[in-house]
């Protein structure tokens, strides 16, 4: 019997002997990943694609008209799509809005209307929402559906009698004509009710047996905890009442009570219509909320962020 040789074992290969958070972060780009902690790269980096597609879809309208409000009014109107214009870029349709237009004053009377209209909506919104969410009465549920149920009304149909009602009491031509039929926002006291149902009673007890009124309560207990949701509210209604054009061109006729949307789609050639001149007085009417966004850009965040306005 003849014995064979035995060839000695290969060695098994040393295992690593680095934690596995080196190893994940030596895979993931120095960041450790793990699937508890959310989805993994990829799906991070496709979404992150996708938000840089929409913004380029965003931007690239906005920088049109940016560049058309530069153009002279034969290259705005010229066929095809030329970023660069063929006589160079100009000032003439910015002359033209401020040397017709007068808009300090237009400015100044959207900044007063914005401003009044968002601190009257805010208050009676909150005060109404309170009301429906701790106060009980007969008749409570049929008025917050019918005011739910007013959201659906389109602003249009009520043009008519509003302006009527604004003629019979003589304010016409007014701020207040203005201001008044806008600080009415169904849409605003539900979301406020929703988010004064969430505060715990508890602390409005609390509060009652330190001797504290409804109205002490609201202002000292409620109010403090609501910042996030007000603050949101005030900002929606501020960048809708500063946009809005229908009802101030409508219940104004004094160009020195025009808002900045009115007075600007006032100033036109004798011609009509000039595209490059409608570019820049729309460019002009955005800024005023741009700088606003910029300046309050972490608030506006935050307040969609907390309350929940961004989807939910």
């Amino acid at each position: 019997m003849t014995t064979g040789t035995l060839s000695p074992r290969t060695p098994d290969k040393p295992r690593s002997t680095m934690p596995r958070e080196v190893v994940r972060r030596r895979r993931y780009g120095g960041r450790v990943w793990h699937p508890s902690l959310g989805p993994g790269p990829l799906p991070r980096v496709l979404t992150l694609l996708a938000l840089a597609l929409m913004t380029v879809v965003w931007l690239v309208p906005f920088g049109w008209g940016v560049d058309t409000s530069f153009k002279t009014e034969v290259d705005a109107s010229a066929s095809g799509v030329d970023w660069i214009p063929k006589a160079g870029f100009t000032l003439d349709a910015y002359r033209t809005i401020f040397g017709q237009g007068n808009l300090p004053v237009w400015a100044v009377n959207s900044v007063v209307i914005a401003v009044c209209v968002t601190a009257i909506t805010v208050a009676i919104s909150a005060m109404a929402a309170y009301a429906f969410s701790r106060t009980l009465f007969r008749g409570r549920r049929v008025l917050f559906a019918v005011t739910v149920a007013s959201i659906m009304v389109p602003p249009q149909i009520l043009i008519v009698p509003l302006f009527r009602q604004m003629l019979a009491m003589n304010l016409v031509d007014t701020y207040a004509a203005v201001i008044l039929p806008q600080v009415v926002a169904p849409a605003m006291v539900f979301i406020l009710k929703k988010f004064f149902d969430g505060i715990p009673r508890e602390l409005e007890e609390a509060a009652r047996i330190d001797g504290a009124g409804s109205f002490r309560v609201f202002w000292s207990v409620v109010l403090p905890l609501s910042r996030p949701i007000l603050a949101a509210v005030a900002i929606f209604v501020f960048i809708n009442t500063w946009n809005n054009f229908l009802w101030p061109f409508i219940s104004t006729s004094d160009p020195q009570l025009m808002t900045l949307p009115v007075g600007l789609s006032t100033v036109k050639d004798s011609t009509g219509l000039r595209n490059a001149q409608e570019s820049a007085a729309s460019i002009l009417g955005s800024i005023p909320l741009l700088i606003v966004f910029m300046l309050f850009q972490r608030q506006i965040v935050k307040s969609v962020a907390t309350t929940g306005l961004g989807g939910q």
